[in-house]
């Protein structure tokens, strides 16, 4: 399965890692004619008023809310998060968000880069702990019907899934730990 990964800014490399590791193979994406060969995306981490100017000036925002819309599936993690969200609550915006995902999150919530953290999480359906990194990551304040919480830290959402569409406020391709990218080519393979 083509899975590709938004190639624009942030942690290309270790997605394309993880995501090969997990079974799929990656493909890195930064224009349309290149987003019409995949069959899921990945997009990373990063800085998300970046990304979503990138995702607009490329050509990319469009066809991507599209493709989303008509199922194709979709992680976002950390501020791939904050492009799904479809509010944004706090003084900063994301103007360019794709606006798929009924959440509503608050960026940057976390702190600082130097208030970054390492915890373990229970993850449903994962079994043992996963080792979980955020950095400056963004809170999940609310999730809408039908949007599932895997995952929680502090009693807030952090791994959220419904349908074809995931979303960590954490960045898992940083633990050489694969389970969370298999559970989205699981996902992306099983409609």
């Amino acid at each position: 399965m083509k899975t590709g990964i938004l190639a624009l800014q942030g942690d290309v490399r270790e997605h394309a890692r993880a995501l090969e590791a997990a079974g799929a193979t990656p493909v890195e994406v930064r224009y349309p004619e290149q987003l019409r060969d995949v069959d899921a995306l990945v997009l990373p981490g990063g800085e998300s008023t970046t990304i979503g100017k990138l995702l607009d000036r490329f050509g990319l925002l469009e066809p991507l809310t599209e493709r989303v819309r008509s199922g194709m599936p979709l992680y976002g993690t950390c501020a791939g998060l904050i492009l799904m969200a479809t509010d944004i609550r706090g003084p900063h915006d994301a103007p360019h968000r794709l606006g798929v995902l009924d959440m509503t999150v608050q960026r940057n919530a976390y702190g600082r880069q130097v208030d970054s953290f390492e915890t373990d999480l229970d993850i449903r359906g994962l079994g043992d702990p996963f080792r979980a990194v955020f950095i400056r990551a963004p809170i999940v304040e609310e999730v809408g019907a039908g949007v599932e919480v895997l995952a929680e830290h502090d009693g807030r959402p952090v791994l959220v899934r419904r349908g074809s569409l995931l979303a960590s406020t954490f960045h898992p391709e940083m633990t050489g730990d694969n389970r969370v990218h298999e559970l989205f080519v699981d996902m992306a393979r099983t409609p």
